[in-house]
């Protein structure tokens, strides 16, 4: 994830580097600013520090402390967002936000080195990750559901982001001058796919429905049911959220199924899922496929060009490198209408 920033002035959020809370103080953290006593749990995260706090009513939240370079209004965008959908989408299944002891949804604080860091606490969703479970066409079905009904939520959410994301499908054009930090023998493979990009999708972006999107509907961000792995059961990390064209979200989607086995039924469960609950145009049937090979490359220029400035964390940065490079391959090798095929939500094909 790239953060938002207006023009570059603020600093990448992923680049910047803080010295770790100890837990002890980040209990006390929540003591103060929630009310709540309990233990805490750090989780992986790229870009805050994020903890499982187990409260000592039994009660279980996740609690995230941006780094001192996040956007304080991208934080308020990720809040309203969660607080539109619980208004308005209350049968999606994502985080609920909790409210300080002084009301409203984020609060703050001034760290030893000075620097002010916005808390936010969530309630913690219950569930297996879905990448660690065993895909099938009723679980992508139900992915592509799932999805649909997210955006239908959100559909009505006006709020704009400050700023571009370098995440965004849209802006993937953008990346073009971080093409010589990929590896030689993939350069060729992300150069094709951007000149493609640029033929099929810009004269006709006006065309497509946008709103709000998640843009980040991945098997680490889907929670399932430990004994049922077909039922979603929680949506999480709405961090990067753009206002896109609405089938950029399927795309984000797809791509990270195209490495899997058996994966043209399983990328059309996951279409026709998804088409079911939200039909899609023809003019987006017709672009998913250079916006699902789009999502792939961006994957690969933007994960070898962190991981070359953090090579502290550069296990965690390249962990979904491998299968977006083994998925543009695989779709890199097939016709246009071969593709289209596959991704058709026609359900025949």
């Amino acid at each position: 994830m790239i953060e938002q920033s207006n023009d570059s002035q603020r600093s990448d959020a992923l680049s910047s580097h803080w010295v770790p809370l100890p837990e002890a103080a980040v209990e006390k953290l929540v003591r103060n600013i929630y009310g709540l006593t309990g233990t805490v749990k750090r989780l992986s995260s790229e870009r805050d520090e994020t903890f499982r706090f187990a409260a000592l009513d039994g009660r279980n939240y996740t609690l995230k402390i941006a780094n001192p370079a996040e956007d304080p209004e991208a934080l308020i965008f990720q809040s309203n967002a969660l607080l539109h959908l619980a208004a308005v989408a209350s049968e999606v299944p994502v985080p609920r936000m909790v409210s300080p002891l002084t009301g409203g949804s984020n609060s703050s604080f001034t760290d030893e080195s000075g620097e002010r860091r916005i808390v936010r606490l969530l309630t913690f969703l219950e569930g297996e990750q879905q990448y660690r479970t065993l895909a099938s066409l009723q679980q992508n079905w139900n992915l592509g559901c799932a999805l649909a009904a997210l955006g239908h939520g959100l559909r009505s959410f006006e709020e704009r982001p400050n700023g571009k994301l370098l995440w965004d499908i849209s802006h993937a054009l953008d990346l073009s001058d971080l093409v010589g930090c990929v590896g030689h023998s993939r350069q060729l493979l992300v150069k094709n796919v951007l000149a493609e990009f640029a033929r099929k999708v810009p004269p006709v972006a006006e065309q497509l429905r946008t709103q709000i999107i998640h843009n980040d509907f991945n098997p680490h961000n889907i929670l399932v049911h430990p004994d049922r792995s077909a039922e979603i059961v929680g949506i999480i990390d709405f961090g990067d959220m753009v206002h896109a064209p609405l089938i950029n979200d399927l795309a984000v989607a797809l791509s990270y199924h195209v490495a899997t086995d058996d994966w043209p039924a399983l990328s059309r469960a996951l279409v026709c899922g998804y088409h079911s609950v939200a039909p899609l145009t023809p003019l987006e049937v017709d672009v998913l496929p250079i916006l699902v090979k789009a999502r792939l490359a961006m994957t690969i220029i933007i994960t070898e060009w962190r991981a070359a400035s953090r090579p502290d964390n550069r296990d965690y940065i390249l962990r979904n490198h491998p299968s977006a490079l083994e998925g543009l391959q695989r779709l890199s090798k097939l016709t246009d209408p071969e593709l289209r095929r596959i991704l058709s939500p026609s359900c025949e094909a």
